[in-house]
């Protein structure tokens, strides 16, 4: 097997790890409503979010050629002479957006999986080719304005929704209500999923294909390989299925205690944007329009009680994703060059950029144990404290807890879980 064989077989899994992490980071968008509600049990939902997925995946490639085609100018590289150059790019973007993605579960914040990959490249495109390396028209075009607009958009068609849903449904009995609207969130729920499929599974293809032509296994005008559709669709269900319990927690309690008819505005309005969104190649966050959507319905529900504290840590963590994945794509960059120029080889510094990242991942995970979230608790009432349990653990892994901290960790349930 030859190193430059060895380095796209490390590449690809990197990028099917992501879309791992990407699986399990935005289970919440779709099912944290339905579970919230009752509508699902929390096993049957994310399963059932798994599923879509997989089969969301297949439907369409317009987000992928979004990510393979419109980030990192290729025209910068001579990929015939310095594919590894590109080949180096693409991973560290990677490790950027996995590294965000696992620290944001950590603290329970759904920011975007989207945007940490995209900061990710971003950021070691930048390091690598200088500022006329990315392409900035399509950032600008198909990322940061769907950005700024796609919570405020999902967050009006919520609230709108969300009133209208209840104005049509107030002559109906409670009992027949709740029984109509479970099913409803069933359905507008399945469909959130589907549509997650197809965006968020996409943009790993797009990586994925950018490797191929880095390592000139593919021409930048092919099509993409059926097996990298196959393989990232697995890759998303899996992560899905796992289910990321810390933000599905957040999504479902944290920002507005959802009834069923507020979870079929929210999952229906999500849907039909990201659908669209799709359709027209806009690598749409996922997060932002199901947590616009999940706000509006607490803006349309008279009487509904929105936690705008928890609502602005969500936007703090939106605004700094890009530039924060950027930053660590350019140093772990930096730092695989700088290794390669030192040793003078092309995987030496992969290599240890590969080792930082378990590392890293493998720390994040140790302190999740610390306040276990799992299918068991996560509809627990929502008390605030469980986003900064998390922070704290990270700074102060023996500061001594007040009584409120250690009342809500002995609430917790003592085994692992996520």
């Amino acid at each position: 097997m030859t190193t430059e064989l060895i380095i796209l077989v490390i590449v690809v899994l990197t990028a099917l790890a992501f879309d791992f992490t990407n699986g399990f980071h935005d289970t919440g968008n779709a099912m944290a409503t339905s579970i919230a509600t009752g509508a699902l049990k929390p096993k049957t939902a994310v399963a059932l979010s798994a599923s879509l997925n997989l089969v969301g995946a297949f439907l369409s490639v317009e987000v992928a050629k979004t990510v393979g085609k419109g980030l990192v100018d290729l025209d910068q590289i001579d990929i015939k002479k310095d594919g590894s150059a590109l080949m180096l790019i693409v991973f560290t973007g990677l490790v950027g957006g996995i590294l965000w993605n696992v620290l944001t579960w950590l603290l329970g914040l759904p920011s975007s999986s989207s945007h940490a990959l995209f900061g990710g490249l971003i950021g070691s495109a930048l390091a690598a080719l200088g500022f006329s390396g990315v392409q900035w028209g399509g950032v600008l075009s198909k990322i940061v304005i769907p950005a700024v607009m796609s919570p405020l958009v999902a967050a009006l068609v919520s609230t709108v929704g969300t009133w209208l849903v209840y104005r049509i449904a107030s002559p109906v009995s409670d009992e027949r209500k709740t029984r109509g609207f479970r099913w409803g969130q069933v359905g507008t729920a399945s469909l959130m999923s589907l549509a997650h499929g197809t965006n968020d599974a996409q943009k790993t293809m797009g990586v994925i294909f950018l490797a191929l032509v880095a390592s000139g296994s593919v021409n930048d005008d092919d099509a993409i390989p059926f097996w990298v559709k196959a393989s990232c669709a697995i890759a998303i269900a899996l992560g899905t299925y796992l289910g990321g319990w810390r933000i599905i927690r957040t999504l479902g309690k944290g920002i507005v205690e959802v009834d069923t008819p507020q979870g079929v505005a929210a999952d229906g309005a999500s849907a039909a944007i990201i659908l669209t969104s799709s359709h027209f190649g806009m690598a749409l966050s996922t997060t932002h329009v199901a947590t616009g959507s999940i706000l509006g319905t607490g803006l349309g529900r008279k009487g509904a009680e929105v936690r705008w504290g928890v609502a602005g840590r969500m936007v703090v963590a939106w605004v700094i994703t890009l530039p924060a994945a950027a930053a660590i794509g350019a140093t772990t960059w930096m730092i695989g060059a700088g290794l390669n120029s030192l040793t003078n080889t092309q995987f030496v510094g992969e290599l240890v950029v590969f080792a930082i990242l378990v590392v890293f991942c493998l720390w994040m995970w140790r302190h999740s144990q610390k306040d276990a979230i799992d299918a068991s608790n996560v509809t627990n009432s929502w008390d605030g404290e469980a986003v900064a349990a998390a922070e704290e653990s990270l700074t102060a892994d023996e500061a001594p807890m007040d009584d409120s901290a250690k009342n809500h960790q002995e609430a917790l349930p003592q085994k692992a879980g996520a």
